[in-house]
């Protein structure tokens, strides 16, 4: 399989992009601003919760919020680059806020029509998309302010995700990690480590000076904290796919190692916020809001139980 993409990256367009990371869930959110204007977008909000005492809080996006206001920018987009299992969605939050339009891949459907039976949402949940403003198809393209942004669906980790191309920079969701951490897992529902390694080459069919900003880092070996390398450094170090790797190896490892991992500690209540392009539920009659404990749950494609489904850690 020929690994393609159908635009063509401007390297000559440097936007600036400012991190925002989120400890307790190892997510890194994004400002990415347009380098001729103050138009920008926010890739990949958090919306805090407390579990364990059912509270939610917006401490995280609200450093987002303040970074914005402080700098005169306007907030034309919310990317999501996929359903997240590990962290709640700030948009809403954001685009009440400040404005703007919430864009996912148009492959949200599957994952609304998986986890929609899981969690009894009810003929009253839409599972057509129409929370987001925007559904995002392979090779779409959009503005941020005089910016060209290309949307490439890079599904694997999940039937949905995207990877967003702004300028020269590349907004890799859960595809990649840094070259020390690999690459995300495979075996949520609709996941697949042979579909992922060829999303992985799309990826990494762009100019080599592209810069890759990740979603997540879990700091392999105690090393410090980063978020940013390239094609050319994931092509050369990248301990799951550089140069040489082939295909068939890629699946044996994926699969055996995913094979280990246990279940996201966020994963329930963060897919039935994000599949409602991070709105909660409905309140009930009693005024208060609940989110949904399945019990002994089959949610995946394949019949594999919740029990083996879903990591935290998506390496």
């Amino acid at each position: 399989m020929q690994a393609t993409v159908n635009f063509q990256v401007e390297l000559q367009c440097r936007p600036e992009v400012v991190p925002f990371f989120d400890a307790d869930t190892n997510t890194f959110s994004y400002v990415v601003r347009d380098p001729a204007s103050t138009a920008c977008a926010v890739v990949d909000s958090v919306l805090d919760i407390d579990y364990a005492a059912g509270r939610i809080s917006t401490t995280s996006a609200d450093r987002i919020l303040d970074y914005i206001r402080q700098h005169g920018l306007s907030l034309e987009w919310i990317i999501e680059t996929h359903v997240h299992a590990d962290h709640l969605s700030a948009a809403p939050y954001l685009q009440d806020a400040l404005g703007g339009k919430i864009g996912i891949g148009e492959h949200i459907v599957t994952v609304q029509e998986t986890f929609g039976s899981v969690f009894n949402a009810g003929s009253d949940f839409a599972r057509d998309g129409s929370q987001f403003d925007r559904l995002f198809a392979d090779g779409d393209s959009y503005q941020v302010g005089s910016m060209t942004c290309h949307a490439m669906h890079t599904p694997g980790h999940t039937p949905a995700c995207m990877v967003h191309v702004m300028g020269d920079a590349a907004f890799v969701g859960d595809t990649l990690f840094m070259p020390d951490g690999g690459t995300a897992r495979a075996d949520f529902p609709g996941g697949d480590a042979r579909t992922l390694y060829r999303s992985i080459q799309r990826v990494l069919s762009l100019p080599g000076e592209t810069r890759l900003f990740m979603c997540h880092d879990y700091m392999p070996n105690g090393r410090e904290l980063e978020y940013e390398t390239s094609v050319a450094a994931e092509l050369a170090d990248n301990i799951h796919v550089h140069t040489g790797i082939s295909e068939d190896d890629f699946v044996r490892m994926r699969e055996a190692r995913d094979a280990t991992l246990d279940m996201p500690r966020l994963i329930l209540p963060s897919l039935q916020v994000n599949m409602r392009a991070g709105h909660l539920p409905a309140a009930e009659d009693n005024a208060t809001v609940y989110l949904k404990l399945p019990i002994n749950a089959s949610y995946s494609y394949t019949g594999r139980t919740a029990e083996r489904v879903g990591a935290d850690n998506a390496r």
